[in-house]
């Protein structure tokens, strides 16, 4: 390793110059990774809501449709509207009241259902139909073309129009997360570190590695939204210990070396000494990404491998472009130096030493609310309700809902060769449910008043093949509520009556499987995460009962930080509760291990229980708190700023997670140590003093 040290060295200007000019691929390789901003489209491909959606794409050649609102605009000019979205790029078709008849005939004379379906006062609606997927992008652009050709008399509601405005609004917040972690980490090292020049250096290193990290994620072709709004951020909170570790080494080799030594030579220890504990400090880390693989739901995949990436180029950054910067310019850097702000905490450890025993019962008295919070906590799924209510899309949603006491729709895909009796009975069971406000489809809307030859060839194409016949619901039940999965529940069972391979999906139903494959996933991943940790650390440590104290300290934290909203009233989205604990997990267990790193060291140099944790403890504080408050001001700024909920209250649960295992870390796990140092001895290898 040390050969390596002094290679990186000795090649500092290349290894720089190479490390400006990687940047341009990797921006390019940036640029054309597309992202997806459906966050349904994670679900296995294998259940029956999705493959309900393969065939609507493979079979009928659509795969999203909005429905549109138009207020106070008579027909002849509903029907020129009608025209202009049917000559935008992608769209299939639309399905309005001339699709059934001529607008010539006085709606009094039209069927019932057809004016429930299409009518309400002076409001009129249309099914907009396109030939893309829900989140394509040629879908968002036709959404984005629709919206220019009407104007405030046209309200564009559904699942695409949410998607195209959570684009709209993440590439336009993403670059301010970016600024504002920055600017709150460079504020935190300013404070912490000894000199105001070498946090420009971690950032501008760190920053490099997240450019490859992100212009790499063109191997996995997509990325979700909230990978690419988060992967920068959590990337910087994550590694930024790295960075430091390498910069204490280094002022410590230096030290050891006396003035006037060279630096280079102080910086090549300094570079395997930092490569040798941050490969066994992310090993950590990225097993908690990993878990997240493990997901059924392949959003946690999307951000465990991107985050897993990432990680391994901060190490490579930090032990390689940070060392050159360093040392090209050391003089810049030298000239910048100040005494740390940062206070001693000597009284710290006497503290602990102290009342020990009164931190044990307040840490076994507090898991009891603590589980409580966390067991009890509520977790949403409408992902469409939490954004602001001022975009067009969910004022659309709010104005369909009040206008035709709709909330969202869901379709039907049924055997073609039932007979058209069948299909009508199949729609009047329909309508019997509770919260069902239509059902549209050739034979349940018509009837027989109208004859089919009647109905246009385009609408009949989109409502009907040789295998199959759609069918439209509206609901009156907000996505994600228990009514509307109650509603699925039942819809399911009357299309499984009539046809045994018939299938319901839409929007509603893909969330209702959401609701169940997560609640799976989040045992997976919990199970995971804490037994490849256990196991890593048993590794590290040899010892049979530290990793078991260890995982108990942090998941005390993780208890805490995601029992909290339960006792705020807040409800936090459903990813939270899979990735929190993994990544709070992952990512601050290294805490823990700095400090137990020291105990065992002090105590195989043969001191004694109290000496040894007391040691460990004083010496581990100031990096604790200068880890804890980057990963903290990494993320904080996004979780006050950002206007996606989603995005907003994972950063925020990770900031506060980052405080509160800090807080665990420096008062639990010391007296942890001091109450089970005899068993700890006994239960590993390498505790004692060696005999001479």
């Amino acid at each position: 390793m040390k050969v390596l040290a002094k290679g990186i060295v000795k090649l500092r200007f290349l290894i720089l110059i190479l490390s400006i000019l990687l940047l341009f691929p990797a921006a390019l390789g940036y640029v054309r990774t597309r992202i997806n901003y459906d966050v349904l489209s994670y679900l296995p491909g294998e259940i029956e809501t999705m493959v309900g959606q393969n065939i609507l794409e493979d079979d009928f050649g659509t795969g999203a449709f909005s429905m549109v609102v138009v207020e106070g605009m008579e027909f002849k000019d509903v029907a020129e509207l009608k025209e202009q979205i049917e000559a935008v790029d992608h769209v299939k078709t639309v399905v309005w009241y001339d699709s059934f008849a001529d607008i010539s005939i006085p709606a009094q004379l039209l069927p019932e259902r057809l004016q429930e379906a299409f009518l309400n006062g002076d409001c009129t609606l249309m099914a907009v139909i396109f030939d893309t997927t829900m989140s394509s992008d040629e879908t968002m652009d036709a959404i984005e073309k629709i919206r220019h050709i009407t104007d405030r008399q046209c309200f564009i509601s559904g699942m695409s129009a949410v998607v195209t405005d959570t684009r709209n609004l993440s590439d336009r917040e993403t670059p301010v997360y970016v600024a504002l972690a920055v600017l709150l980490c460079t504020i935190v090292l300013a404070l912490t570190m000894d000199s105001f020049l070498i946090p420009l250096f971690f950032l501008l290193s760190i920053g490099m590695a997240i450019v490859y990290n992100l212009g790499t994620n063109i191997i996995f072709g997509e990325i979700s939204y909230i990978t690419k709004a988060l992967s920068a951020v959590l990337q910087l909170g994550v590694t930024l210990d790295y960075s430091i570790f390498l910069w204490h080494s280094y002022e410590e080799n230096q030290k050891k070396a006396g003035p006037g030594a060279d630096k280079k030579e102080a910086m090549a220890d300094a570079i395997a000494a930092t490569f040798i504990s941050v490969i066994g400090s992310s090993v950590t880390t990225i097993a908690g990404f990993i878990a997240l693989c493990f997901m059924s739901f392949t959003l946690g995949k999307d951000i465990g491998l991107v985050m897993a990436k990432g990680v391994g180029f901060g190490v490579l950054g930090c032990t390689t472009i940070l060392p050159a910067m360093i040392l090209i310019f050391d003089r810049a850097i030298e000239r910048t130096k100040h005494r740390p702000l940062l206070p001693d905490f000597k009284r710290i450890p006497g503290f602990v030493q102290r009342f020990y025993p009164l931190i044990l019962i307040g840490f076994a008295l507090i898991w009891i609310p603590a589980i409580k919070g966390y067991t009890d906590t509520q977790v949403y799924y409408d992902l469409a309700g939490t954004l602001p209510e001022t975009l067009p899309s969910i004022e659309a949603n709010k104005k369909l809902e009040e206008t035709f006491q709709m909330n969202t729709t869901h379709m039907t895909l049924t055997d073609s060769s039932l007979e058209p009796k069948v299909i009508r009975e199949m729609a009047d069971e329909m309508r019997a449910v509770p919260g069902v406000k239509n059902v549209i489809g050739l034979d349940a809307i018509l009837g027989e008043q109208i004859p089919r030859e009647l109905v246009p060839a385009e609408l009949k194409d989109f409502l009907e093949n040789d295998r199959y016949e759609l069918m439209l619901i509206g609901s009156e039940y907000k996505v994600a509520s228990d009514e509307v999965n109650e509603q699925c529940e039942a819809l399911e069972k009357i299309v499984k009556k009539y046809d045994p391979n018939g299938m319901l999906i839409g929007e509603a139903p893909c969330t209702k499987d959401l609701i169940e494959i997560t609640d799976h996933d989040f045992k997976v991943v919990n199970f995971v995460s804490i037994g490849v940790i256990l196991v890593i650390i048993l590794l590290v440590f040899q010892s049979v009962s530290l990793p078991v104290i260890l995982v108990a300290v942090i998941e005390f934290a993780i208890f805490i930080n995601m029992g909290l909203p339960y006792y705020t009233s807040t409800q936090i989205p459903f990813i939270a509760s899979i990735v929190i604990g993994t990544i709070q997990l992952g990512s601050t267990v290294d805490y823990a291990i700095l400090m137990t790193t020291r105990y065992k060291l002090e105590r195989r140099g043969g001191a004694s229980r109290k000496e040894a944790v007391r040691i460990a403890h004083a010496t581990s504080i100031s990096s604790i708190l200068v880890s804890a408050l980057s990963f903290f001001a990494a993320t904080f700024g996004v979780g006050m700023y950002s206007e996606i909920d989603m995005i907003s209250s994972l950063c925020s649960l990770m900031a506060r997670g980052a405080l509160i295992s800090m807080v665990v870390v420096i008062l639990v796990l010391p007296a942890m140590l001091l109450a089970f140092d005899r068993v700890i001895i006994y239960t590993g290898l390498g505790f004692r003093q060696k005999k001479a």
